[in-house]
């Protein structure tokens, strides 16, 4: 067969690249879903280029152009003839990837908390030995009156404060916690020393509250005011410390011999792991303190919100210490 070869190419190159650009495109975002007209398009540049491939098979002179189709061609059947799974999201893995990550890490967590506990006996301290100090340590304007005046006031309360507002104020609690989160995490970045500072001045906070209910007389009012979201509350805060701390240590790469933006490849899974799971549970968190924290003897027992507390420390305990053991026990 002889044909016009400058005309033939000519004639068919716009094919050719109208199948290069669409093959490119599919290449490029793989979980793109085309439409029947785009598959339609591309069974029919296919097959015109496989014809155009025969054509040039008695064309001996022109090896590098009958090389750039059997690419084409080559590269158009597998993506028509591909038997790939179909994209599935593994939400169980995804959620078992959060106390993995939290368990590779536990030596950023056990610092986490040590900075939290000192930050809590300093408050303590400061508490006891000044008592004036009370307008700079606590963290809301509603404890500055005295522990027993308060607990009075909310057993006494005959009208619901947060009805028809629960759901505003469980939202800002939890947006205001997981922006508390994200700063331990992001800290990080300041080598430690900002999740530090975070950490300690939530402990002061926490050790100063203690010390004045406690003090007071009113340590069973304090643990059910506190347990059932702090429960969670809390341990979501270690959590973005220890991924601030997981930070700096990708940032300064102790003993380390890879590159800095190998170290942060490395840890990238973890952190978004650990910050994606402690927004959950101070979603959770939010929830627990609008509807039952916020609500004292005789409308809830103390005793009934202790023990609701106490279950949710320990199963969290039991998730983050053996979720996702077994045959894919991290590494």
């Amino acid at each position: 067969m002889i044909i016009d070869l400058p005309r033939f190419v000519r004639t068919e190159k716009v094919y050719w690249d109208e199948l290069q650009k669409l093959l490119h495109e599919i290449e490029t975002e793989p979980g793109r879903r085309m439409p029947l007209s785009g598959i339609q398009r591309l069974h029919y540049l296919y097959e015109r280029c496989s014809a155009d491939l025969a054509r040039l098979d008695t064309f001996s002179t022109e090896p590098r152009l009958q090389a750039y189709l059997e690419s084409l061609v080559s590269r158009a059947y597998s993506e028509i003839h591909e038997t790939r799974a179909p994209l599935r999201i593994r939400w169980k893995n995804l959620i078992l990837a959060f106390p993995r990550a939290f368990r590779r890490h536990l030596g950023a967590f056990s610092l986490s908390l040590g900075i939290t506990l000192l930050g809590c006996a300093f408050g303590w301290f400061v508490m006891r030995q000044d008592p004036q100090s009370k307008a700079v340590l606590m963290p809301f304007s509603q404890l500055m009156v005295s522990p027993a005046e308060r607990v009075a006031r909310e057993e006494n309360a005959t009208i619901d404060r947060l009805k028809g507002a629960k759901a505003t104020f469980s939202a800002e609690l939890m947006s205001n916690n997981i922006r508390v989160t994200i700063l331990a995490m992001a800290a990080g970045i300041t080598w430690g020393s900002g999740t530090l500072i975070v950490l300690f001045s939530n402990g002061v906070s926490l050790g100063a509250v203690a010390e004045d209910y406690i003090a007071g007389g009113q340590g069973t009012f304090l643990a059910a005011w506190l347990l059932p979201h702090g429960s969670i509350e809390i341990p979501a805060i270690l959590l973005g410390g220890q991924a601030g701390f997981i930070l700096a240590g990708a940032l300064i790469g102790w003993g380390s011999h890879r590159s800095r933006a190998e170290r942060f490849r490395m840890v990238g899974g973890d952190l978004f792991a650990i910050v994606a799971g402690a927004a959950g549970l101070l979603v959770w968190a939010g929830i627990v303190e609008a509807f039952v924290s916020q609500y004292h003897r005789p409308v809830i027992p103390y005793g009934l919100k202790i023990g609701f507390g106490a279950c949710e420390l320990v199963a969290l305990a039991a998730f983050l210490g053996w979720a996702g053991r077994g045959n894919q026990e991290e590494t």
